[in-house]
């Protein structure tokens, strides 16, 4: 646990990580195809005049939305992460495990196939209500199961099926349609945090800020859980309760992320292990606020990353997640380390 000797380590953390954070998004806000030196920068973000009005049309309206959406999204999905790897007790556990991803393309593949099909032209947020419907009836699913059983495996394994049946449905929707009309389709699964307006990153900040919010208030519920259900219910837990907050908060999370951004791998997977290990311990009174702070952070080096590696190109920042995050999995497996 969380012992006090380990509370300067903690302090030191966070102060690195939030300097990181401040760095990569000012470095976020500066590179790209069109350079933007930090002085105008700062320039642009205090509202002070610039000689080049392009520089402050870049930032305002494609930077600066993309940059707080990283954050926010990176957040969010560590944040998941770490719930369900605490909920499973299992360190191999990520946020899109429940099929909340699978849910989400679902719904997508539908709505883009058959518009583009009929030739109808999509509403803005057209693709974002469809993820996260998708990922809503999943999660609807999921919590129904949740009441039914008390097994958190056979939890897992219904929601591993019910990706594999929503991954089936979308592969066959592919099969059926035309090749070109399912480009638009397999560049949303590559997961981008692109194209951010500031309508939708009003709506990422206004429903993830209050959900990390809750996850913060179920620090001391999650210890106790830590120790055994028999423990957590002697402490006051309703367990029932408990099971259902996990699931509807990392679903949600996840959910969110997807609906707007696509399905962003490995930082639910590989980041709750990356806070854990530098903190050495499992308390999530420290854990979790770093977490979100650590999820934060990788999710604004790997997008930078997408952005700068072949620029002009820009990767797809699953693939730069996956890059960095499949290390650190398969090096936490072979050390053999109990995580939780």
């Amino acid at each position: 646990m969380f012992f006090k000797e380990k509370t300067g380590r903690y302090y030191i953390f966070t102060i690195i990580f939030a300097f990181l954070v401040g760095a990569l998004f000012l470095l976020n806000l500066s590179l790209g195809s069109v350079p933007v030196p930090l002085k105008e920068v700062y320039r642009v973000v205090l509202h002070q005049p610039v000689d080049n009005t392009t520089f402050q049309a870049v930032i305002w309206k494609i930077r600066l939305p993309r940059s707080l959406a990283t954050l926010f999204g990176g957040a969010a999905l560590a944040t998941g992460g770490l719930l369900l790897q605490i909920f499973f007790r299992n360190p191999i556990v990520g946020p899109y495990v429940l099929g909340i991803s699978s849910g989400a393309t679902l719904l997508v593949a539908l709505v883009m196939l058959t518009s583009l099909s009929v030739g109808l032209t999509l509403h803005p947020f057209a693709l974002s209500m469809a993820a996260f419907l998708g990922a809503l009836l999943v999660m609807i699913l999921v919590l129904a199961v949740a009441n039914r059983v008390r097994n958190v495996v056979t939890l897992l394994v219904v929601g591993l099926m019910m990706g594999y049946l929503c991954s089936a449905v979308s592969s066959i929707l592919i099969a059926l349609a035309e090749k070109e009309k399912v480009h638009g389709f397999v560049l949303w699964t590559l997961g981008s945090f692109s194209g951010f307006t500031w309508d939708e990153l009003v709506v990422l900040m206004g429903l993830s800020g209050p959900l990390l919010l809750c996850s913060l208030l179920l620090c001391k519920p999650l210890n106790a859980f830590l120790l055994g259900e028999d423990y957590a219910r002697s402490m006051g837990v309703n367990i029932r309760c408990f099971r259902v907050a996990i699931v509807m908060l990392a679903s949600a999370l996840a959910g969110l992320v997807t609906a707007f951004a696509g399905p962003v791998a490995f930082i639910g997977l590989a980041v709750p292990h990356m806070a854990r290990l530098s903190l050495g311990t499992s308390d999530n009174r420290a854990l979790l606020p770093a977490t979100i702070l650590l999820g934060a952070t990788v999710a604004s080096l790997c997008d930078l990353v997408a952005r700068m590696a072949l620029s002009p190109v820009e990767l797809p920042i699953s693939a730069i997640t996956s890059f960095f995050g499949a290390p650190i999995v398969i090096g936490l497996l072979l050390k053999r380390r109990t995580a939780l």
